[in-house]
């Protein structure tokens, strides 16, 4: 930016007071110095320094041109830094560790968009049960942790945290499946399929069958979401799924989702953050940023809306 260049000359006088400690520090001959100060101050057609034997000092019009200068160097820092921003959000690799709950619909089409517009960021997703995601952050070989229901709070710093319905998987012509909302006493009447503990939706599931007095006993547990909402297709089965990761095109596995009514009693959350006192990389920062975005565009906060 050479238009800064004779601006940084003027503001280097000023603050040594002297043309020929100003020129030491800029790496030029006193001479050429003087010669662009006199341009200008001709340019203005007034002067910018008092000039005594002992040194330069900034007149009143000097005073003026400085704030001037100053706030353009400052100016210019800031758009510096900006820019070395986007140059780090353009390229660089973060690693996401993520509960099973994200990986099937919200995190790839995030990754999908954000590679069409910077192809040159790589994503390394890392799938763990409830507790481990969080965990991982710990020896930086996660950068980003996405968790329904955490486990280890105290080690992220949340970025986002969302409230997560959680809905019945069910046969089209299943007996609950014309209701507005499932009770969580309706459950036990029905073959369950649930995730293994200790699993975001079956410590939910747990928490609200033990507060009306039931324990839960699955037909059928595993870890694969898609498996257990498959079983619940052509059966009495009920299976279970959180927002984020309902499936739009449940009518062609002949499948409908039916909220499940906590009586007003929390769901769970869903959390998205880094290890707490660590500085993110800016391209693994930027696109937590968008995930903040996305969530909260995706499941607005009651409260927090009024």
């Amino acid at each position: 930016m050479r238009h800064l260049l004779v601006l940084k000359y003027i503001e280097k006088i000023a603050r040594t007071g002297s043309l020929r400690r100003a020129s030491e520090e800029l790496g030029i001959t006193p001479s050429a110095l003087n010669r662009r100060i006199l341009s200008v101050e001709e340019e203005l057609g007034v002067e910018i320094f008092e000039r005594h034997p002992s040194g330069m000092r900034p007149n009143i019009a000097g005073e003026i041109l400085l704030k001037h200068i100053r706030d353009q160097i400052a100016d210019m820092d800031r758009v510096k830094s900006r820019i070395a921003d986007l140059s780090s959000m353009r390229t660089g690799h973060m690693n996401i560790a993520a509960t099973r709950e994200i990986v099937q619909f919200f995190l790839p089409d995030l990754i999908r968009n954000h590679l069409a517009e910077f192809p040159a960021v790589t994503f390394g997703v890392n799938l763990f049960e409830r507790g481990g995601a969080e965990a991982s952050l710990r020896d930086n070989s996660n950068d980003i942790a996405i968790v329904f229901e955490p486990i280890h709070i105290n080690d992220l710093q949340v970025v986002s945290s969302v409230a997560q319905t959680l809905y019945c998987i069910m046969a089209r012509d299943h007996p609950l499946a014309r209701k507005q909302s499932v009770k969580i006493y309706d459950c036990p009447d029905f073959p369950l399929l649930l995730p293994k503990r200790p699993e975001g939706i079956r410590k939910v599931l747990d928490g609200a069958a033990a507060r009306v007095g039931l324990s839960l006993k699955p037909a059928v547990e595993s870890n694969s979401l898609d498996l257990l909402r498959l079983m619940s297709r052509d059966s009495m089965a009920l299976s279970f799924s959180l927002a984020i990761n309902l499936r739009p095109d449940l009518e062609k596995d002949r499948l409908v989702a039916v909220p499940v009514d906590f009586h007003g009693a929390p769901t769970g959350r869903l959390v998205a953050g880094y290890l707490r006192g660590r500085t993110l990389p800016v391209a693994a920062a930027r696109f937590l940023e968008i995930i903040d975005r996305e969530l909260s565009l995706r499941f607005p906060d009651p409260v927090a809306g009024g």
